[in-house]
């Protein structure tokens, strides 16, 4: 992918919408593109240490405008919290799942969608359990093998929405960089 204007306007648009969209209150919880956006970032990007960029901007953007809203008391979940950091992090790292992605084959891209969620859910919700995170009666969990599985099954409704949102958005993402590469093929061989 060339990073020229027009290249740089989609993806700076796509990453406001990506942000915009997670902070939407009428949305489940865990059915957002983060995910999707940087399995998509690591398989189309040239540059593979920009593709990094693009998931952890429209997390910050969207952390931002969580915290506004927080602020004006229109929500109650934080921009900023404890642990913020380590989740830009697993989320980066999703991102080189990306790596091993084929744009131009569905049955990657499905793989890799599942791998990223699948991978997603384990990181991110052993941090919680490592870090001291909450369980659903705001206890912290008991740190032994059973409170590592008590965090999972109570993260199983979260999954469930990052699963499909990633499986959505990537067949969004992906169809419509074919379909746009299709559209720029035609017209390039028609001015040939």
């Amino acid at each position: 992918m060339k990073l020229n204007k027009s290249n740089l306007l989609v993806l700076f648009i796509l990453i406001l919408a990506c942000a915009l969209y997670r902070v939407w209150d009428s949305r489940p919880m865990g059915f957002a593109p983060q995910i999707a956006m940087a399995l998509f970032a690591g398989s189309v990007s040239k540059d593979k240490r920009f593709a990094f960029l693009f998931p952890i901007l429209s997390l910050f953007i969207s952390d931002l405008l969580y915290q506004f809203l927080y602020s004006q008391g229109l929500t109650t979940i934080k921009g900023f919290y404890s642990g913020q950091l380590v989740n830009y992090l697993v989320i980066a790292s999703v991102t080189v799942i990306g790596f091993f992605i084929n744009k131009n084959k569905i049955g990657q891209i499905f793989i890799g969608s599942l791998a990223g969620a699948v991978y997603f859910f384990l990181a991110s919700n052993l941090t919680v359990w490592v870090g001291g995170g909450l369980d659903i009666n705001n206890q912290p969990y008991p740190r032994s093998l059973s409170g590592l599985l008590l965090c999972y099954t109570e993260a199983l409704p979260f999954f469930k929405w990052s699963l499909i949102s990633t499986l959505v958005f990537n067949a969004f993402f992906f169809g419509s960089f074919y379909l746009l590469g299709k559209s720029v093929l035609r017209k390039e061989m028609q001015t040939a």
